[in-house]
């Protein structure tokens, strides 16, 4: 049976947006219902090393860490981040006490969902071409004809893969909004 982009791009796309939100929402009023909303206002601390860590994927893939296997680590990285999101937005909760935690917080979504887009999109885009090049293939094309017939779908390909120079300045914004916050939080608590 052919797959279709709905079943294997948007729907895993969208379960996993949703299982964030469901278990953002879930884990507040747990901790809401237990009397334990200490526990999330600490949340923040590993969810925000759990992102930190996860970065070791984009060290690795730029080839200034030679350690680990890129693919492993990718998984590492989407998992990491995602349960680092998951744990700063029960962190974050519904509590409305500030304006620059909740921009960190919108920073951190919105490059959580182009992460996930862009390795969405990306990846449609790679089997889309491929497939192409297999067709024309089929026909019987030499490899000169077959590059002229998917040129423009390669250049298209070729564009797309740049969505990282889109991706990692929403992700310094979000850096810097959090450590705004995290100094914040030591200049206000005392700490620092």
């Amino acid at each position: 049976m052919k797959s279709t982009l709905w079943r294997e791009h948007v729907l895993p796309f969208t379960l996993l947006l949703g299982l964030l939100g469901a278990a953002t929402l879930a884990g507040d009023y747990l901790l809401h219902r237990l009397d334990l909303v200490w526990i999330g206002r600490y949340m923040g601390i590993p969810g925000t090393l759990l992102i930190i860590g996860s970065l070791y994927y984009s060290l690795r893939k730029r080839k200034y860490v030679s350690a680990g296997n890129p693919q492993s680590l990718l998984k590492l990285h989407e998992f990491g981040t995602w349960l680092g999101s998951l744990m700063v937005l029960i962190h974050a909760g519904i509590h409305f006490n500030a304006i620059l935690p909740w921009l960190a917080t919108v920073a951190m979504g919105v490059n959580v969902i182009s992460g996930m887009v862009g390795k969405m999109l990306l990846k449609r885009s790679r089997e889309h071409v491929q497939g192409e090049r297999e067709k024309f293939q089929l026909r019987g094309l030499s490899k000169t004809e077959v590059e002229k017939a998917v040129f423009w779908d390669a250049v298209m390909l070729g564009a797309m893969a740049q969505w990282r120079k889109v991706h990692i300045p929403i992700f310094i914004v979000f850096a810097v909004l959090a450590l705004g916050h995290i100094f914040s939080v030591f200049l206000f608590w005392g700490w620092a």
